[in-house]
């Protein structure tokens, strides 16, 4: 090799080997700068790690439990109440299409179907008795009848008229 050849070559090796310890510096600055600088979390990722480890439930403990928990029954039978089934309606047909026909069509849990047969000695107890079973609920030996058919979003009024329309029925 001729000598201007060998020169070249020790620059070109010093250039690289420059070059290589600056990449070698600044690779060790940034793992540097990395642990020293705090991850950003989203927000997103917050409210998801937050949510994921919440309580199931609340602690009531104490006459103060006692109230919190009272006032959360009582909150929760507002909202119930506050929601209007089947949109309101007072036609007895729809509710018991909706609803009722589940148990009185096959006599589920005892409960009569549209026959006579069935409803012979609850129509003998009066209008007011039946009421008061399909609202507040019944258990008894002749079967089981939860209350307002299960859905405690229907009001009075909308029980009643449901009786009476199954009545008119038989």
């Amino acid at each position: 090799m001729r000598n201007y050849d060998l020169d070249f070559l020790k620059r070109f090796s010093l250039v690289i080997a420059f070059l290589v310890a600056v990449s070698l510096g600044l690779i060790v600055l940034a793992n540097y700068l990395n642990g020293v600088i705090p991850t950003e979390v989203s927000p997103l990722a917050k409210q998801n790690e937050l949510a994921r480890i919440a309580p199931e439930g609340a602690v009531y403990a104490g006459a103060t439990g006692a109230a919190a928990q009272a006032a959360a029954a009582q909150a929760a039978q507002a909202a119930a109440s506050s929601q209007v089934a089947y949109g309101g309606t007072m036609d007895g047909a729809v509710i018991y299409n909706n609803l009722c026909t589940g148990c009185h069509t096959a006599g589920v849990g005892g409960a009569p179907k549209l026959e006579a047969a069935d409803w012979t000695m609850r129509i003998a107890q009066g209008n007011e008795t039946l009421y008061k079973h399909a609202i507040d609920g019944f258990t008894g030996a002749t079967g089981v009848m939860p209350a307002k058919g299960g859905n405690p979003a229907l009001s009075d009024d909308q029980v009643k008229a449901t009786v009476d329309w199954m009545l008119s029925q038989i």
